[in-house]
């Protein structure tokens, strides 16, 4: 099987214009169903000394109520060295068999300004078989299995 087929793909929080005191919540995903879901953010700015986060929080109830952040595994860090070295660079988490079947991500920055892209999640490990696309996440998707140039 392909990874289209074994994931699927949400967009669940919008971009962030650059601050250097960001606390953003994205929306929460449920888990139910999958061994594990990848979260990604792009930096599209970054100043001297800034400081950006992406932490996973965690919760059994569909509630931003009762969030809790999973710890050192579950937070992806960068420090801007120079103006722009950050650019188009993405912060990532992967969480594995979670414990909890709620999950979103809380962005932060600080020191300086950071600007954050919009935040996607990857579910994979799908118990019950192939997977169809939100058509409300997803506008199109295609596989190419083997196929000769056109």
């Amino acid at each position: 099987m392909n990874l289209l087929k074994n994931t699927k793909w949400y967009r669940i929080g919008d971009a962030v214009a650059a601050a250097n005191n960001t606390d953003d919540d994205s929306d929460i995903i449920d888990t139910s169903g999958y061994l594990g879901v990848v979260f990604f953010c792009e930096i599209t700015d970054s100043v001297d000394t800034g400081v950006a986060t992406m932490t996973v929080e965690q919760n059994t109830a569909n509630s931003a109520t009762g969030m809790a952040a999973l710890g050192a595994a579950g937070v992806a860090t960068a420090t801007s060295a120079a103006n722009d070295d950050l650019n188009e660079k993405f912060l990532i988490v992967d969480v594995y068999r979670p414990r909890e079947r709620y999950l979103r991500v809380n962005r932060t920055s600080a020191t300086a300004n950071i600007a954050f892209n919009t935040v996607g999640a990857i579910l994979y490990g799908n118990r019950k078989g192939p997977v169809t696309q939100v058509a409300a996440e997803v506008a199109d998707s295609d596989t190419a299995v083997s196929t000769a140039e056109a």
